[in-house]
């Protein structure tokens, strides 16, 4: 997927939520936005957005000296998925078809998003995700794939989510390696997050190699790109990976929540809507 207009000002409006999380100080604050303007001109926009924002998010870093702004942020996400971690497993165990509730559940954790949605509310936004139905499904095409997977990538996407990709991939019960993002980006998984939600326990979890908040072949590491490669079955969670994903071919299947006009243009679907969505 390229870069729209569009996406320029939410960079920047990225760049300002990121060092505000970072520091208090208005001159550092003012110093990032300034710097992340200068990249303005230079933005090819045939590149995916996680291909620029992987350039916005080391200014913020090398100016603030804060390596993980949103640290805390994802910690407190992580607790909260844990609290209703038994009342979502109760909701699969007693749906009808318990992969499909599992599936939603696990989209409606993508909405966990301080990129697209600073002002992101846990409770009411995943309440409102799971009473949703889909708006665009391959469920039945998914099934299939699954059914005849002996192995599974898992592209993950923000920390609290990894919680509710937990409760898919113990109800799919197949062999899954699970990536995560190579450093600190946004609130997106990193290798610490997985740990913290207990997904190291029902996947193998690895860092994709790639510094972007979104998966960029070119720049993910051997082992995913054999992953890749190799995979059965792949699922693609959230924006950033879909962004990065869009028109490459294999058994992908990309799960995400439309948060922002640019995708809700790009698919032709509108905002807040869920999506699994095969490539």
């Amino acid at each position: 997927m390229r870069t729209y207009l569009e996406c320029i000002p939410c960079f920047l409006k990225q760049a300002l939520f990121a060092a505000r999380a970072a520091t208090n100080d208005e001159k550092k604050i003012k110093e990032v936005l300034d710097r992340v303007g200068l990249l303005f001109p230079e933005i090819p926009l045939t590149s995916p957005p996680p291909e620029t924002a992987s350039l916005v998010y080391p200014i913020v870093r090398e100016i603030t000296g804060v390596l993980d702004p949103y640290k805390g942020m994802k910690e407190k996400n992580i607790r909260e998925a844990l609290k209703v971690y038994s009342s979502m497993k109760a909701l699969v165990e007693a749906a009808d078809d318990p992969l499909q509730m599992a599936v939603k559940i696990s989209i409606a954790g993508n909405s966990i998003d301080f990129g697209a949605n600073p002002g992101f509310d846990f409770e009411a936004e995943i309440k409102e995700a799971i009473e949703k139905d889909f708006s665009l499904t391959h469920f039945e095409a998914f099934k299939r794939r699954l059914d005849k997977a002996r192995n599974i990538l898992f592209l993950g996407d923000n920390a609290g989510e990894t919680v509710f990709d937990r409760i898919l991939i113990e109800t799919m019960r197949k062999p899954v390696t699970y990536v995560v993002r190579e450093k600190p980006i946004i609130n997106d998984a990193t290798l610490e997050d997985a740990i913290n939600s207990g997904l190291n326990e029902v996947a193998e979890v690895i860092p994709s190699g790639c510094d972007a908040p979104g998966t960029i072949l070119s720049r993910c590491s051997k082992n995913v790109l054999q992953a890749f490669r190799n995979s059965d079955l792949i699922i693609s969670k959230g924006q950033g990976n879909f962004e990065g994903l869009s028109e490459e071919k294999g058994p992908i299947f990309f799960l995400l929540m439309v948060k922002c006009p640019v995708i809700a243009r790009h698919t032709g679907l509108k905002e807040g809507e869920l999506v699994l969505m095969q490539a």
